[in-house]
């Protein structure tokens, strides 16, 4: 639900060890929704979601304190999540050299890269990506791709919000259309119409 509106319905999914899927659909449709259900951070209106092991989440919200250099805001995450090479992280997403650069100043590709970083930091099994291509140059959409595909590879899981394609062998595809509820408004008392879900 998003206010009284009921975004979709009838949405199962079950993602094991090294599974990823991409969740396609228009701006608007609810794949953030999705997403943000499954990190826990809404509750479903109705069913349930089931995690087993520890979840990441990265949207546009690079978390990232914006007055602190990037080195700063990092290291804050990294020193709360027990981040073991942190360097190498760095090295990996390019970051490196803008480690004394405030968080405000960086590009959309930059903050982006930062925020793939923190993630990278926690070390977390199940990856929840919302739109992680979009504002970096094609260098940079390569390495998340074979990031993602090296996260499957060792047994984790992603679940991929994007409007772009993903070179990420293996992915199963979503369409959150398919699940778009007819519209509906609850009623005062809380219960759906009669084309309820």
């Amino acid at each position: 639900m998003r206010g009284d509106r009921l975004l979709f319905r009838r949405l199962s999914l079950d993602l094991g060890p090294s599974q990823g899927c991409h969740v396609t659909g228009a701006n608007g449709a609810g794949k953030t929704t999705l997403l943000r259900t499954v990190a826990g951070l809404s509750a479903p209106f109705a069913g349930d979601v089931r995690c087993a092991g520890s979840v990441g989440l990265m949207d546009e919200r690079s978390a990232l304190e914006p007055d602190m250099t990037l080195g700063r805001a990092l290291g804050f995450w990294f020193a709360l999540d027990r981040t073991r090479e942190r360097a190498s992280v760095l090295d990996r997403l390019r970051l490196t050299q803008l480690v004394d650069v405030p968080v405000r100043y960086l590009s959309t590709g930059q903050t982006k890269r930062a925020g793939i970083a923190r993630l990278l930091g926690q070390d977390a099994q199940i990856w929840l990506l919302d739109e992680p291509l979009s504002g970096l140059d094609t260098a940079s959409q390569d390495m998340v791709s074979a990031l993602i595909s090296e996260h499957l590879g060792t047994g984790g899981i992603a679940l991929i919000a994007s409007h772009q394609p993903l070179a990420v062998p293996g992915l199963t595809t979503l369409a959150i259309e398919d699940f778009i509820a007819p519209h509906q408004s609850l009623s005062k008392t809380g219960d759906l119409g009669e084309t309820g879900a």
